[in-house]
């Protein structure tokens, strides 16, 4: 008894452990995100040349098309600068949804997705993150981009705050949305000369047969039906109305909804494809 009494506590073996336990979904997207913003913004000159394009961009096409600013479809909006802008924040928001593919197309290719094959976390995780820190940095460019405008440029944002802060968050949302189609894009070519190709085929009619550049009045007859048609052109609509206090009609709530169906479907499709086991390998 009393031998019994003093016995040490045996000290369980490791395989005796209680496991380690998983993780949660947030859980995982908010590390793969943080690991996605940290590569992101961790190169300094990348973070310069990513602000500094939308600028360039900008800057470049309020000159060029500075003419049109006497067009019935742009005088009301006291100068082409106020009518180019909240388009541009729109493309912004376009171009960064194409980024997001080929952001998620570099971690096939290093084997980093591979890897986080053999770890018991979801792989729809990866793709969440992958969209939410894209869209963090879409809303960096977006307030970088809109205060560039009015220091540099003159845009005067008639809407005021409340009016540009809520065309901000319109468009990154719409930006979040469009960043699924992308990443369904993706999982499904899984080839970088293939993705850029359909990237681009799928971004510049969307961007040029909108409104962006040009008011629908100046355009042939099959191109303004065609620009009416144009989910893009919904958008831009929605943003010039709440940037410069305009009517906004049915196109903000048209532009969410055809945004939430592109993500419903994009996101469906990359879910899909993305399981498959082929991505381990691209061609």
């Amino acid at each position: 008894m009393t031998e019994a009494r003093h016995r040490a506590p045996v000290t369980p073996m490791p395989s005796e452990q209680a496991p380690w336990p998983p993780s949660t979904f947030t859980t995982q997207v908010r590390v793969l995100a943080a690991r996605s913003l940290k590569t992101a913004f961790g190169d300094r000159r990348l973070v310069f040349f990513g602000l500094l394009q939308p600028i360039v961009l900008l800057l470049l096409f309020s000159q060029v098309f500075n003419g049109v600013s006497t067009l019935p479809g742009v005088a009301a909006y006291q100068g082409y600068v106020n009518f180019l802008v909240p388009a541009t924040l729109v493309n912004i928001a376009m171009t960064t949804a194409m980024s997001s593919g080929a952001g998620l197309l570099a971690e096939i290719y290093s084997g980093f997705t591979g890897r986080l094959r053999c770890m018991p976390i979801s792989l729809s995780a990866v793709l969440v993150a992958r969209t939410i820190s894209d869209s963090a940095r879409l809303g960096v460019q977006l307030l970088v981009t809109a205060l560039a405008s009015v220091v540099l440029l003159g845009f005067r944002p008639t809407g005021g705050v409340f009016g540009v802060t809520a065309a901000l968050l319109l468009t990154l949302v719409v930006g979040w949305c469009l960043s699924w189609i992308f990443v369904a894009i993706t999982t499904w070519l899984r080839k970088a000369e293939t993705l850029q190709m359909a990237s681009f085929v799928v971004m510049f009619p969307l961007m040029f047969s909108s409104s962006a550049y040009m008011p629908l009045e100046t355009m042939p007859a099959w191109l303004r039906v065609v620009s009416a048609l144009n989910p893009l052109t919904y958008a831009i609509d929605a943003t010039r109305a709440l940037a410069l206090g305009r009517p906004s009609g049915w196109s903000i709530p048209v532009s969410l909804a055809i945004a939430a169906v592109a993500a419903l479907a994009g996101g469906w499709i990359a879910a899909r494809t993305f399981r498959s086991p082929r991505e381990s390998a691209p061609r």
